[in-house]
């Protein structure tokens, strides 16, 4: 069987490690399920440079190096892909997750070392590539024996038919890429095994970061992992990229009858709404429990709420009732009591919609053990909203706002500034819904990631905004937090960067002296609308299908 080094790359640098990366601890039990060698680096935790990514590559002879993840990890994966080529010649180099399925004919082209990719969801993709690897190592080694002739080193992947293979992208004895049949999404996530963490480094690094600030409980959280419950969401946020497990991801050709993948664009929207069997997740966390004494878990899930709303109300009132059967529930809200330093239990956090939430489902949530609940409530200005996609509105904003408040658990919400329509009337109005609700946010920067819908429609502009060069955009991209790709109509990088400030100082007048000048530079008298585009119609609601 294929001996596989998996190579989790790194990504945000501006902070400590603190979550294990759930997909590859999935593929890595997928392939030892199927009896074969797995060994991970984690490279994001340890942080060592490349002299010890070199000798991690050295340290056996590996069939198969593979490595992936989000789109803000590409400086990390292409440095990775490059010394496992030079250093493992013979091994196989695999890539995949949303950084290659986003941009897979741009990734393909960039990262020459990478042999062959997993387009879309790779749980079936994976152990199918690793068998063509075993059949190919196998095969080699037949004919070096009956012949004498050649070394069994010799470089067997060059004799695999990736095409074969549905969900593939690789290139043939040319250099062109080749698409494989498209493949299609697994409908029973039940199937999966658990996650192999511990391949990962959870004494040593992930524990110790196990505090999150977003909630008193989360603070002083000191054995974290993270679950999954689903993948997919419902909302068609024009600035999210469900990374090709929504069912938003298409094959298509272009003029020159090359295949090229596509997400989201304007009026064309598909989701499919995966879940998790409440059974499978409680009992994941019971183990997760027994095997690791953890006391926290967060949910990763795009959104709660969706899976809630798909199940028809029946998911999270489940989850619930079985997180307290299975003896989850942390043991002082059980007993009804104040918490102390030695409780017992599993709290939880994870993320909601404003729109689909409800009292009764957070009274449930708070009582088996939820600590917080993250709110993408993106803006609280209403012609902002409408060209979201999200559905929300300021005042479905703050009615979740307090009625999570109201159950115990501490909301945290999301906001982001420098969308398309973004004005000096929006800025206020985001200021004021702080007043309002007494919080305090730094505001993400609108970023139209690849695989967005907002990324196909100002794809041009972003390409300029970096001279032409597309990768320098990818290399740059990071979380958000700085202004790595303008999508605003009104403002630009430094104007954005400079209001977000204003905007945190709650320095109201600052923002009013800087209009004046905005207007003069612009041309636009004063009573006029501060803004250079027209602000949006209500657009019809978004049929879903599922």
């Amino acid at each position: 069987m294929a001996k596989i080094l998996l190579i989790n790359p790194m990504v945000r640098e501006e902070d400590v490690p603190r979550h294990v990366p759930y997909g590859m601890a999935l593929l890595a039990s997928i392939a030892m399920r199927e009896g074969h060698q797995v060994q991970v680096y984690d490279h994001n935790a340890w942080r060592k440079g490349a002299d010890m990514l070199e000798q991690v590559c050295t340290a056996d002879d590996w069939d198969v190096i593979a490595t992936g993840g989000i789109t803000t990890a590409y400086g990390s994966i292409k440095e990775i892909v490059s010394i496992a080529q030079r250093i493992c010649p013979r091994a196989v180099v695999m890539l995949g997750g949303g950084v290659l399925t986003s941009l897979p004919r741009d990734m393909m082209t960039w990262l020459h070392p990478v042999d062959v990719g997993a387009v879309g969801e790779a749980f079936e993709t994976f152990p199918e590539m690793l068998t063509a690897v075993d059949q190919a190592k196998a095969a080699v080694e037949a004919a070096v024996e009956a012949t004498g002739d050649g070394s069994p080193n010799a470089l067997f992947k060059h004799t695999i038919d990736w095409s074969a293979i549905a969900g593939t992208v690789s290139r043939d004895a040319q250099g062109e890429l080749k698409f494989s049949a498209e493949r299609k999404l697994i409908e029973d996530l039940d199937t999966l095994p658990y996650p192999a963490w511990e391949l990962f480094p959870l004494e040593e690094v992930y524990f110790p970061n196990s505090q999150v600030l977003y909630s008193e409980e989360g603070m002083q959280a000191s054995r974290r992992l993270d679950i999954n419950g689903s993948y997919g969401c419902s909302m068609i946020c024009r600035y999210c990229y469900h990374l090709g497990i929504a069912g938003d991801m298409r094959y298509t050709e272009d003029d020159e009858g090359k295949t090229q993948v596509e997400f989201d664009k304007p009026g064309t929207y598909t989701r499919s709404i995966r879940y998790h069997s409440p059974e499978y997740i409680v009992n994941l966390a019971k183990y997760a429990q027994e095997r690791f004494d953890i006391n926290f878990v967060a949910f990763l899930d795009e959104n709660l709420m969706t899976m809630n709303r798909a199940s028809g109300g029946t998911w999270l009132p489940e989850i619930c009732r079985l997180w307290k059967e299975k003896g989850l529930q942390p043991d002082y809200l059980r007993e009804g009591r104040e918490r102390t330093e030695d409780w017992t239990g599993v709290l939880w956090s994870g993320t909601s919609h404003a729109t689909l939430v409800d009292k009764d489902i957070l009274a449930d949530m708070r009582e088996a053990g939820c600590s917080y609940l993250i709110y993408g409530y993106e803006s609280f200005s209403p012609h902002v909203m409408k060209t979201v996609g999200k559905g929300a509105s300021p005042t479905t904003n703050e009615r979740s706002f307090f009625w999570t408040l109201e159950s115990g658990i501490r909301p945290l919400p999301n906001q982001i500034i420098g969308f398309p329509v973004e004005d000096f009337d929006s800025i206020r109005q985001n200021m004021a819904a702080w007043d309002k609700l007494g919080i305090q946010s730094k505001p993400f920067i609108a970023t139209p990631y690849p695989g967005s819908e907002w990324f196909t429609v100002y794809r041009d502009r972003l390409i300029e905004q970096y001279g032409g060069d597309l990768e320098a955009f990818i290399l740059a991209l990071g979380d958000a937090t700085s202004a790595t790709g303008v999508i605003s109509e009104n403002f630009n990088a430094v104007e954005l960067l400079g209001l977000r400030e204003l905007m945190v100082a709650r320095d109201y007048r600052g923002i009013d002296a800087y209009e004046k000048v905005w207007r003069k530079h612009h041309n636009i008298a004063e009573g006029e609308p501060s803004t250079l585009v027209k602000k949006p119609k209500p657009k019809t609601r978004l049929k879903v299908a599922s």
